[in-house]
């Protein structure tokens, strides 16, 4: 197979894996390892974990969109924990790397289009995240209170209230505090349910203060 032919098979996509290559052209993996490995030295494609590779802008019709890029390197994932706070706004530091939840073995990968962090949690907390639409793609992403549950779940040690202040966490009014408990109950865990309280707390001397000025 020549490059044009793949240019013209899977273009469209941006990316794609060694499996559907091999799917539509009918030839062995093997020798098409062995091209897609000297395309990617040429500069002609871009490794994006073993197996997995885009297409640089040049040649492809689909720009690649890293958000959308981390729900596909690593399924089933997320975004969530730190990516997502900093999306929301919850905490005030962007955020470069992707950081992603999923019930799998915890990977990471890095590529031409940035860090991708994948953080696991048991299967029964896999839940809370929704399709939205970021730069005109379809993302899973938390939603505001499961990404502060997997955050507070994966970042290890207790929560206390001097730990939640050092957050410098904000924008409390997108946190709804009632499915934010319900979540936390879901995990089954008093150690979450602890840093929901914590949670409410700041939220009340927040509404407070406010209140004041």
């Amino acid at each position: 197979m020549n490059y044009d032919a793949l240019v013209k098979m899977l273009g469209a996509q941006g990316w794609f894996n060694l499996a559907s290559v091999a799917q539509l052209s009918g030839e062995q993996r093997n020798s098409l390892r062995v091209q897609l490995y000297r395309w990617c030295k040429t500069g002609k494609l871009l490794p994006l974990r073993r197996g997995m590779y885009a297409f640089p802008a040049r040649y492809s019709t689909r720009i690649v969109n890293p958000a959308e890029l981390s729900n596909r390197l690593y399924t089933p994932s997320y975004l969530s924990t730190h990516w997502a706070l900093g999306y929301f706004g919850l905490i005030p530091e962007h955020v470069s790397t992707y950081t992603n939840v999923t019930a799998r073995v915890p990977r990471t990968f890095n590529n031409a289009f940035g860090s991708f962090r994948y953080q696991h949690v048991k299967a029964t907390a896999f839940f809370g995240y929704q399709p939205v639409t970021i730069n005109e793609r379809t993302i899973l992403l938390a939603e505001p209170e499961k990404a502060l549950l997997d955050f507070w779940y994966l970042e290890t040690g207790l929560w206390n209230e001097a730990r939640m202040t050092e957050m410098r966490f904000q924008n409390f009014d997108i946190v709804n505090t009632n499915t934010l408990f319900k979540y936390a109950h879901r995990f089954d865990s008093p150690r979450l349910i602890e840093a929901a309280n914590l949670w409410r707390q700041l939220v009340k001397a927040e509404t407070k203060g406010t209140k004041e000025l």
